[in-house]
């Protein structure tokens, strides 16, 4: 039997579990706070949080310089780099066409190669660890509008070679991948930033459409795989994906013997925040079996979110040994991928960039 934690020691092991956003171009006293307080898991960066590449520089460092300071414990600081339209990193940030055009591409191998390997190389330089990318959805028909431009082909196969090649080269120099949005977003007719989409694909088409891309970077070690926000009434007619034991749990754990970190899609997306509300999703969705819980932009629901799990586990209504699982393979990631934190080159980012 373990003892019980106490509630600073409960506070950094609920804290691990988040990934939060931020609300400027610098450290803010909400962040310091939840970082300093809280052992926050990660950071993630919008635009919002992006001006140029020294900026970004310093802001990681700070981050990471906080993080090391109070717990030694580095975070994962992520972006959702896909290029294309979803490319948080804008110019003197090499730009690049998006999945949809590497996949048209003539040569859509090296295509891949080459967006991973000088994407991989500008997020090094700044202090990012973590791109959420790439997108293996398999476009299905008429793709919704908010996937416009981000799916790689209509041909499983293609999704899963150039996925695999993404997230090899990202990984092999460093940086983590995260492969979404589990079991797959392509026959979507709604944003699920907006509403929760019902994805109407029977057992056969999810097995030999849906999920091959992920097995693919299963095998090819991808550290984490992003959830979706959609119901899928063939494997699961009652919950979304990201808050459904028998998706998350059954099927990327079980049955495809996944071991990284499973991460929601954002919890503020309109399908879980209109449908059970933000702090509920993020509870539920942990209990389901996801390790990150991704709240992008309201501190106020993280440490809502926190407190409640914090209850559930004083209350024995969540295992310890369940937290203990996700902070496992929390650390064996940062291991694996964080280890010369805040070792910013101020120098080089300016030769790079020409600045």
């Amino acid at each position: 039997m373990h003892p019980t934690p106490n509630l600073s020691e409960l506070n950094r092991m609920t804290g691990r579990l988040f990934m939060a956003g931020m609300p400027g171009l610098y450290m803010d006293a909400g962040t310091e706070e939840l970082i300093r307080d809280y052992c926050l898991g990660g950071i993630i960066l919008f635009s919002r949080n992006i001006e140029n590449p020294l900026q970004i520089a310093g802001l990681c460092k700070d981050l990471q310089d906080t993080a090391m300071k109070h717990h030694g414990t580095p975070l994962f600081i992520a972006v959702d780099q896909e290029g294309g339209r979803v490319a948080r990193l804008k110019q003197p940030f090499t730009s690049f066409p998006g999945n949809e055009a590497i996949g048209a591409d003539l040569s859509p191998i090296d295509r891949a190669v080459e967006f991973a390997d000088i994407t991989v190389r500008e997020l090094k330089l700044v202090g990012l660890n973590m791109d959420m990318a790439p997108v293996i959805d398999v476009r299905r028909g008429k793709i919704e509008r908010h996937l416009a431009g981000r799916t790689f082909s209509d041909d499983p196969d293609k999704v899963s070679q150039l996925g695999r090649t993404v997230v090899t080269v990202l990984q092999q120099n460093g940086v983590m991948a995260v492969g979404k949005h589990f079991p797959g977003l392509g026959r979507a007719t709604m944003d699920p930033h907006h509403l929760l989409p019902v994805i109407e694909a029977d057992l056969r088409e999810i097995e030999e459409i849906n999920l091959p891309p992920f097995k693919e970077v299963i095998s090819a070690g991808v550290s984490g795989i992003m959830t979706s926000h959609a119901i899928y009434p063939s494997l699961d007619p009652e919950f979304p994906a990201t808050l459904s034991t028998k998706i998350l749990n059954g099927i990327l754990r079980e049955k495809l013997g996944f071991q990284g970190m499973i991460i929601t899609d954002d919890l503020e997306m309109g399908a879980i925040n209109k449908n059970c509300g933000v702090v509920k999703g993020a509870v539920d969705s942990f209990m389901a079996g996801a390790d990150i819980l991704l709240i992008s932009e309201n501190q106020d629901l993280v440490l809502e979110s926190m407190a409640e799990l914090r209850e559930r586990l004083l209350r024995n209504e969540i295992q310890l040994t369940r937290l203990n699982q996700s902070i496992k393979r929390i650390m064996t990631a940062k291991s694996k991928f964080i280890q010369k934190v805040g070792e910013v080159s101020f120098e080089r980012i300016k030769v790079h960039f020409a600045l």
